[in-house]
């Protein structure tokens, strides 16, 4: 459902489950994959949006991460790039560390909740594909900050690895991003 619309985006993801199931699906160059940074895909991400103003930046985060640094919703809010969705997978488990439950399990640290008092207005709580679907696509067309904290089951890939080193996924990502900024200049 989300994949396709990833297509020509800048997306940046969070080590382990989030990474090893976008990889998955079919890496591409706009894709990347932060790994050994648990907690930094959202500064990242924040980083990108605002350099980055002629594209629509998704970070792909999960709730042990988001809970790593919880001050980047306060910072997101502050800087409210216009182009940022930030979509967090709240499985409330820390499952590429071991498995352990987060802070979210027990129903009392609510991240949607936390991103709302941060300040930032365009946030959605969903527990389910249709919701999850609706939320993407409105987030995805939207000229706002948006976060998106859906609620998943705590399983993950059959397999962790990836044919794709840290560096050259980094290369990779940089030339894609380089060849769009010309490609932009080049039709305005």
């Amino acid at each position: 459902m989300l994949y396709p619309e990833l297509q020509d985006k800048p997306v940046v993801t969070i080590m382990g489950v989030c990474a090893q199931e976008l990889y998955d699906l079919g890496h591409r160059d706009n894709f990347f994959y932060l790994q050994h940074a648990m907690g930094l895909a959202s500064s990242m991400g924040l980083g990108l949006a605002l350099h980055l103003l002629q594209e629509k930046i998704v970070v792909l985060d999960g709730d042990g991460s988001v809970l790593m640094n919880l001050g980047t919703l306060a910072t997101m809010a502050r800087y409210r790039p216009k182009n940022l969705v930030h979509i967090v997978f709240d499985n409330g488990s820390l499952l590429s560390t071991g498995g352990f439950d987060s802070h979210t399990t027990s129903g009392i640290t609510d991240l949607a909740a936390m991103a709302r008092g941060a300040g930032i207005e365009q946030v959605a709580a969903v527990d389910s594909v249709i919701t999850f679907g609706d939320a993407a696509i409105a987030a995805l067309e939207r000229d706002d900050l948006s976060v998106i904290v859906a609620k998943v089951a705590a399983t993950g890939p059959n397999h962790y690895g990836m044919d794709l080193h840290l560096p050259e996924n980094g290369f990779r990502f940089k030339r894609w991003i380089a060849h769009r900024r010309v490609a932009s200049a080049a039709g305005s």
